[in-house]
Parts: structure tokens; C-alpha cells; sequence
């Protein structure tokens, strides 16, 4: 999945806002005011934040250790990084975006 693919699921879900509250490199998606996903647009390589579970956000990173780690300027218990390298399938991406999006709504 690329930038705009990302974007468009996350806007797909329901009651999505989008926004800059950073400044203009990370965009922010967010549901009922609280963050769930955040994407840098400035990264030589896709990648974003994502809220999951502390459980399970551990075992994704240690099924996928150069993938999904822990959450770049987040609490890492909470978030994870996801970096977008074809080693995930869009099926797996979308999944984490929707638990993230599940956990703040």
C-alpha cells in the first residue's frame, strides 16, 4: 500500500477527520477527537503509527521485527511504527489501521 491508499481506507471508516495538528509532514486521522493513525508524508519509506493492544502490539513485533516496531515519539506500549516494505499485505495493513481506529472509537 502506498500514501494515498492509506488515506483513502482510513477515510473510509466511519466519522474519520483528517488534519496537520504537527505541522504540515504527518498527517493525522482521528475519531472522536482522538488519534488513531498518523502518517508522515515526508519519509523516504511509507510508514505510520498505529494504537494496538500492549499485548499484541508485542507479539507484532516480534513476528515482524524489521516491520512493526515500537511507536516512533509515542508510548511505545500502546503504539506501534509500521513500516510499509511489502513485507506485510494490504489485508494485514488495513487490519492494524482498523484495531487502531476500533481502540480510540
Amino acid at each position: 500500500m502506498n500514501i494515498e491508499e492509506i488515506r483513502d481506507y482510513a477515510l473510509s471508516l466511519a466519522d474519520v477527520t483528517e488534519g496537520f495538528p504537527f505541522g504540515e509532514t504527518v498527517l493525522v486521522f482521528k475519531i472522536k477527537s482522538k488519534m488513531f493513525l498518523l502518517l508522515p508524508l515526508d519519509e523516504m519509506v511509507t510508514q505510520f503509527n498505529v494504537k494496538c493492544n500492549p499485548e499484541k502490539a508485542i507479539e507484532l513485533r516480534e513476528e515482524y521485527p524489521e516491520t512493526v516496531l515500537p511507536g516512533y515519539h509515542m508510548n511505545k506500549k500502546h503504539w506501534n511504527t509500521v513500516i510499509v516494505d511489502g513485507r506485510l499485505s494490504s489485508k494485514q495493513i488495513k487490519e492494524m489501521i482498523k484495531e487502531s481506529y476500533g481502540l480510540v472509537g
